[in-house]
């Protein structure tokens, strides 16, 4: 059987499915593209007409939504052990905290970075950078939230929510956001940077 292959470009979106590859610690392609993949690489239009990351191939499976990639891998390869049971008290955390970090987390730091650095100089707008970046960081009260409770997203154990949350903790760095936020929120990114898996993913796209 062939291993999943995996659409990458550095520290983008797809970072969370690389990190979530190396959580479940199954063989893996990696095909490493420049950012935007459809501006640098025409051709990927063809296999992925988004031309967007992550795109992961699982045989006859295509899929583009990296917390829904992260749900997929640690149910199928890790259940249990990094997607709770529905069954689990946790389960409910655990999927709001999954879609939190992209919809939640991500997509204001997106706007931010668009029209902060990405634009051409006319079409960039501070206003902009400055009311999505008061956005972000009131919304990750939602980090703070979760950690008066426990370590981690979903109560006390490392789940697949802590890579889609991480994610746009790590992304607050390159948008010059992560030193305004909590103590405890910088605290808990320590934590996920430790895990080997994370490490494993780091070192795997450099």
């Amino acid at each position: 059987m062939d291993c999943p292959k995996l659409y990458h470009s550095a520290n983008s979106r797809s970072f969370r499915a690389l990190w979530a590859l190396e959580e479940v610690g199954i063989a893996y392609e990696l095909e490493m593209m420049a950012f935007p993949p459809r501006s640098s690489c025409p051709s990927y239009l063809e296999i992925n007409p988004l031309g967007t990351v992550p795109l992961l191939v699982d045989g006859d499976l295509r899929m583009t939504e990296s917390a829904a990639i992260c749900h997929y891998l640690g149910a199928k390869f890790a259940p249990d052990r990094l997607v709770p049971n529905a069954s689990d008290p946790n389960f409910g955390a655990y999927l709001n905290y999954l879609h939190f970090g992209e919809a939640t987390l991500t997509f204001p730091q997106a706007i931010v970075l668009r029209y902060g650095q990405f634009e051409p100089e006319d079409r960039r707008s501070a206003q902009v950078v400055a009311d999505y970046s008061r956005w972000f960081l009131a919304r990750a009260r939602g980090i703070e939230s979760f950690l008066s409770d426990g370590d981690f997203a979903a109560g006390s154990s490392f789940s697949m929510a802590d890579i889609s949350v991480g994610y746009a903790v790590m992304l607050s760095q390159f948008t010059g956001l992560f030193e305004d936020l909590p103590e405890t929120v910088r605290q808990y990114w320590l934590r996920l940077q430790a895990r080997p898996a994370y490490e494993r993913a780091m070192a795997a796209q450099r």
